[in-house]
C-alpha cells in the first residue's frame, strides 16, 4: 500500500491587499482573511467608524495600515 500524501495548508495570515484596495487594503484584507465580500467589510467599517463619532475608527485604521504587513505579489 502507498502511503497517503499529507497535504500541509499554509497558516492563514492577515494580510493588507495590494489588488483591491482603496487607501491601503486593510478592509480588503480583513475581507480575504474572513472569506467576506470586501464590499460588506467597507460599509460596516464606515457605519462602525461613523458610531464612534469617526475618530476611534480612523485611529483603527491608522494602526491596521502600520500593522498590517501588505501581502506579496505571487511569484
Amino acid at each position: 500500500m502507498k502511503p497517503k500524501e499529507q497535504i500541509i495548508e499554509q497558516p492563514r495570515r492577515l494580510t493588507r491587499s495590494i489588488e483591491d484596495r482603496k487607501i491601503a487594503g486593510v478592509c480588503a484584507g480583513i475581507a480575504d482573511y474572513m472569506g467576506w465580500d470586501v464590499g460588506l467589510v467597507r460599509i460596516a467599517y464606515v457605519l462602525l467608524s461613523i458610531g464612534s463619532v469617526g475618530f476611534p475608527g480612523l485611529l483603527v485604521y491608522i494602526i491596521l495600515w502600520i500593522l498590517v504587513p501588505e501581502d506579496q505579489p505571487a511569484s
